[in-house]
């Protein structure tokens, strides 16, 4: 079974393809902004211009417009080739990409937020998450981020704000997918944005 693997939740944009654990072909850039412009045409680079049986998408947290743009994306190609979407969390791909590089042990992620916040949460060296999601300001992420490595956009900073640890700056990589257990992907594709939104409804009088 081939797999497509779609991760632009944060400022890296990554697509591979996967025939069962084998990587095909991948591709990952750093863009910033841009993900809606250069998605398409690196999924349809892929062999068989990508076309999968199954499909994995980041679902956050990140960036608002990145994750509805790659689950926007990754429902359009399952609708098209009648593929199985899946969707997993953002910060549990990372935790796995530190625990390849640095042994199985605990990690926390500490990923750039909105408004001066950090999305931190902690998985333990089976993946399982130690936490629940949070966004908090810099010294409330330091006091929760307790596992001596930590990974992610945020990491240097939360070592030094905090003193002590192994910092791992890492930014999220479709090609790592696979590294996720199954239990990790949901048919639930629901954007995970980790904190509310900026806009509000207006209150009725």
């Amino acid at each position: 079974m081939r797999t497509l693997a779609i991760d632009c939740a944060t400022a890296a944009c990554s697509v591979a393809l996967f025939e069962g654990d084998r990587l095909l072909a991948g591709d990952w850039r750093e863009l910033g902004r841009g993900h809606a412009e250069q998605l398409v045409p690196m999924v349809s680079a892929l062999p068989d211009r990508g076309k999968a049986e199954r499909i994995l998408v980041a679902r956050g947290p990140g960036s608002f417009a990145g994750v509805r743009i790659g689950i926007a994306a990754a429902r359009a190609f399952g609708l098209a080739w009648q593929a199985e979407v899946l969707a997993y969390p953002t910060l549990a791909l990372v935790a796995a990409m530190a625990r390849k590089r640095e042994g199985a042990q605990d990690v926390a992620v500490a990923m750039t937020g909105g408004h001066g916040e950090w999305f931190v949460q902690s998985f333990g060296s089976d993946g399982e998450a130690l936490g629940t999601l949070a966004s908090l300001v810099p010294a409330q992420a330091a006091e929760a981020a307790s596992p001596a490595l930590v990974a992610g956009t945020q990491a240097q900073a939360l070592v030094r704000q905090r003193g002590h640890g192994t910092a791992l700056d890492i930014l999220p990589d479709a090609r790592e997918a696979l590294l996720l257990a199954e239990d990790q992907f949901t048919a639930d594709l629901s954007p995970l944005y980790g904190r509310a939104p900026d806009a509000k409804l207006p209150q009725a009088r």
